[in-house]
């Protein structure tokens, strides 16, 4: 997780320069309020967790076929009349589904 995402969470008008990615060397310029290195690593801990919490949706973002392709497996199986959970599509998007639970 990055320094700066943390900085401006807690403060969205920050102005700092960091170096390395690292807390423990931030320039605070034009007047910035200084934020404890502690008050930051917090913020960071709880992005991160908010990040890992999320990732089950980019695994199933990456894992769903496109749009394109899953209104293709809805319109055959309209036209067969599977317009339920016997259809291609549902069936993908349960595995999908099945295999990155939230």
């Amino acid at each position: 997780m990055n320094i700066i995402k943390a900085i401006i969470a807690i403060n969205p008008n920050a102005n700092v320069l960091i170096e390395d990615n690292d807390v423990d060397q931030i320039t605070w310029l034009n007047g910035t309020e200084v934020i404890s290195k502690s008050d930051i690593e917090t913020k960071l801990a709880e992005l991160q967790s908010a990040f890992d919490a999320k990732e089950y949706q980019r695994d199933r973002a990456a894992a769903f076929k496109q749009i394109k392709e899953q209104l293709d497996l809805l319109y055959k199986d309209m036209l067969a009349d599977k317009g339920d959970k016997t259809g291609e599509w549902f069936k993908h998007i349960k595995a999908v589904k099945d295999a990155n639970p939230k």
